[in-house]
């Protein structure tokens, strides 16, 4: 029984100082803000400031977290972490998720309430801090256009819902001033709120498909098997295993039983180009001949 281990690499790393220097300004940007947020809120009396500024206290812990890996991501694998530091990044996706989730039922438990007995809010001043968070969430949303790594571009995408959220309290305060209509303070903040409980349910969904070692996202297995199959020489694969170290790193391993007069070596190769192309960088095959029992209980 033959093994082989593989292991490529695509990543360029031209752009990382450029890439954390973006990330760090939108960090830093977005944190400030959300500290005026909380302090407007509280003086405009207004539950949708407040799950805005929840909304970009979640950002500004992506935004953290983000820089913080963007900055590890250099950091090579070692005798303890064996396939890197990527997977870090899901415990704070957790405890973001956690966070975000105990501060969405508190603004709900604040919300509902005022549905019922309204209460006066500054319409003038949710203008202006409107004004201000588009702004400020705009601004880092230039800054980290510039960029082009695949950190940069997801961050970029979350603060562009920010500004849309912003435009809406906009809005909201315009016709709160001229009609009076107090209860849509209300109804924005839960809007706001059931859009971030929504948002952290697809990144749970996600997190815990890769903890539990689910195939990844936009890698079909059956095309896989099919592509191997599909290659001269191989009889079958069995014992195939596909899975994801953080989301984006994919890892195979895999059984091939040959056809007899095949060089092993030059089928190896050809195995490894195929799944290249499938966005599978790190793979280990075993080959076997046909007659040959691969020694292991759970092939499948």
């Amino acid at each position: 029984m033959a093994h082989d281990h593989s292991h490529t690499h695509g990543h360029s790393h031209h752009h990382h100082h450029h890439g954390t220097g973006n990330i760090s300004t939108a960090f830093w940007l977005n944190i400030s803000f959300t500290i005026i947020e909380v302090i407007g809120g509280f003086f405009t009396n207004s539950v949708a400031i407040l799950s805005d500024a929840l909304h970009d206290l979640g950002d500004s812990l992506s935004l953290g977290l983000a820089w913080y890996f963007q900055k590890k991501s250099g950091k090579r694998s070692d005798s303890v972490y064996t396939y890197g530091y990527g997977r870090f990044s899901l415990v704070g996706a957790l405890i973001n998720s956690i966070i975000l989730i105990v501060g969405s039922v508190y603004m709900l438990t604040e919300a509902i309430p005022r549905i019922l007995n309204p209460e006066e809010s500054d319409a003038q001043g949710m203008f202006w801090l409107a004004i201000l968070g588009i702004v400020v969430n705009g601004a880092a949303v230039f800054k980290l256009k510039k960029g082009d790594s695949l950190n940069e571009r997801a961050v970029m995408l979350h603060l562009m819902e920010d500004v849309l959220g912003w435009a809406a309290v906009l809005i909201g305060s315009i016709i709160m001033y001229f009609t009076g209509w107090t209860i849509i303070d209300p109804l924005l903040s839960i809007g706001i709120t059931v859009f971030i409980l929504f948002n952290v349910y697809g990144n749970l969904k996600g997190v815990f498909r890769v903890i539990l070692q689910g195939t990844p996202e936009g890698v079909n297995m059956e095309e896989v098997k099919e592509k191997v199959t599909g290659l001269e020489g191989i009889k079958e694969i069995h014992d195939v295993h596909l899975w994801t170290v953080d989301g984006q790193k994919n890892i195979m391993s895999l059984h091939a039983v040959l056809e007899e007069g095949f060089e092993t070596v030059k089928i190896k190769d050809e195995i490894r180009h195929e799944l290249q192309h499938l966005e599978i960088e790190h793979v280990t095959i075993e080959t076997e001949n046909a007659d040959e029992d691969c020694g292991m209980e759970e092939c499948c």
